[in-house]
């Protein structure tokens, strides 16, 4: 990546601006907007969030230019680090992975949609299928429920191995902002209630649709998804994820980029907590323009498994050198760490891989560096439980430490689990065959996998085969008010 070599001192945190990609999900003509700006304003490159958000570095300063830009696209920016936060959803995850079956694109835009105001309080809109995106890191996290359209909600206001507190409530997809701005305005961060009466008082005169949850929220098992490269779904296209091992992705690549997501009509890029960017749509015939793309700016999508799966905070060198160290000691091991995935902590940080590095806090500055050990319960971060494995040892000793960790991994597989998730392979192939419509009156999905047991149409029919007298369960609006989706 070429930097800018104009301004040679360190980039801190204070000097970047944050741009608060809603929902992770932006065009490729605001994005260029974006990176015009970033370019603009003295810089060369951009990096992504954790939070699905991209920051750049300020070098010239031009409040005016920020200011016109990011209203001309509805997008809100801040140069404040900790001052409002952005939205985080498993959007990205669409037909990247196996999803919640009545959750599609337009659910999750439909409800951004009701998001009318900047959020203080970092919130989470996940589908606990999916693996990409973590379900608890936000303060306010909904997490979609089996019933269409109704999300339970757990709030959590401490980062430090805390588990999230489960309302007791199922809550209307368009209703969740109401009562997550309901919840912000109480100053949840800042006061001394507990989570019940933070609830309770968010509730108080809000006229809700929902109603209590019957079965607890089960979790998936974590297998960290392999993000990265060109990948083949279903209907003959592909999607695309990029990632840069340094985080700071080239702005002229990225110009490049968005110029060819609107000559091929894709509308949509999305980012990922990884720090990495997905293109979804890409045709067979387009195929091979990408790949120039690709081969003109000399980017790598072969990084293996052992590179992708970590997370380190933006700009902290010390963090990034010490996971490339252990990638390379690692890799010289020829370890698999397949599912896993690892954390570089030497600040504050919210939690959401298998494993951590914690760098320990010393006496003084004469003491020798050293690290803790932790994996999540059951290596599941949804758990939101670490435990210790070693403690105050010295970095040299880590990857033997991290071996031994990833054996006690595989070791608690057996071959049900094995079996699960080769199940979980099929069921992805076979689901990805079946179309969804949408009835234009009252966007009622009719969904092939599920079909339409109240009308006695049974799972895996085809829309084609409905007969003509086929109408909305809702609406009645007959079958030729159905568009696919």
């Amino acid at each position: 990546m070429v930097e800018n070599k104009d301004d040679l001192r360190p980039i801190e945190k204070s000097d970047l601006v944050r741009v608060f990609v809603k929902g992770g999900i932006i065009s490729p003509g605001d994005f260029n907007k974006i990176i015009q700006v970033a370019h603009e304003q003295g810089s060369a490159y951009v990096h992504l969030g954790s939070r699905q958000d991209i920051l750049f570095p300020v070098v010239k300063k031009h409040v005016e230019v920020l200011d016109k830009t990011f209203q001309s696209i509805n997008i809100g920016y801040d140069t404040d680090k900790e001052a409002y936060q952005n939205i985080v959803t498993s959007y990205t995850s669409l037909d990247v992975m196996p999803t919640t079956q009545w959750l599609a694109s337009h659910i999750y835009h439909y409800i951004l949609d009701t998001f009318d105001y900047q959020p203080k309080l970092k919130i989470n809109i996940t589908d606990p299928v999916q693996n990409l995106v973590p379900l608890f890191t936000g303060n306010v996290n909904f997490v979609a429920s089996r019933q269409e359209n109704y999300w339970y909600m757990f709030l959590r206001f401490s980062e430090i191995n805390q588990k999230p507190w489960c309302a007791p409530m199922l809550f209307f997809g368009f209703e969740l902002a109401q009562i997550a701005k309901r919840i912000e305005d109480l100053d949840p961060l800042a006061s001394n209630l507990g989570y019940e009466s933070i609830y309770q008082k968010a509730m108080e005169g809000l006229k809700l649709n929902c109603h209590p949850w019957e079965e607890e929220l089960q979790f998936t098992e974590t297998i960290t998804p392999y993000y990265e490269g060109m990948n083949r779904i279903a209907g003959g296209k592909y999607w695309l994820g990029l990632y840069w091992r340094n985080n700071k992705f080239s702005i002229s690549f990225l110009k490049a980029l968005c110029k060819l997501c609107m000559e091929t009509n894709i509308g949509t890029l999305s980012l990922t907590p990884w720090k990495s960017l997905i293109v979804r749509g890409i045709s067979e015939k387009e195929r091979l323009s990408w790949e120039k793309l690709l081969g003109k700016f000399g980017i790598n999508i072969r990084h293996s498994a052992l590179e992708l799966n970590w997370h380190i905070p933006v700009l902290n060198k010390e963090a990034l050198d010490i996971k490339d160290f252990l990638v390379r000691a690692l890799d010289k091991q020829d370890i698999s760490t397949y599912g896993l995935s690892f954390s570089i902590k030497v600040s504050r940080m919210v939690l959401f891989t298998a494993i951590v590095i914690e760098k320990c806090i010393g006496s003084s500055d004469k003491d020798p560096v050293t690290f803790n050990v932790m994996y999540a319960k059951g290596f599941n971060p949804n758990q939101s439980e670490y435990f210790y494995f070693v403690k105050n040892i010295p970095l040299a000793v880590v990857p033997t430490v991290l071996i031994e960790l990833s054996q006690k991994y595989y070791d608690q597989w057996d071959e049900d689990k094995l079996m699960l998730e080769r199940k979980k392979e099929v069921q992805v192939v076979s689901t990805n065959r079946f179309k969804r419509f949408q009835c234009a009156s009252c966007l009622t999905v009719y969904d092939e996998a599920i079909g339409d047991p109240a009308s006695g149409i049974q799972e895996g029919t085809s829309f084609s085969k409905l007969g003509q007298d086929y109408s909305c369960p809702v609406c009645d609006s007959p079958k030729s008010a159905y568009r696919e989706v």
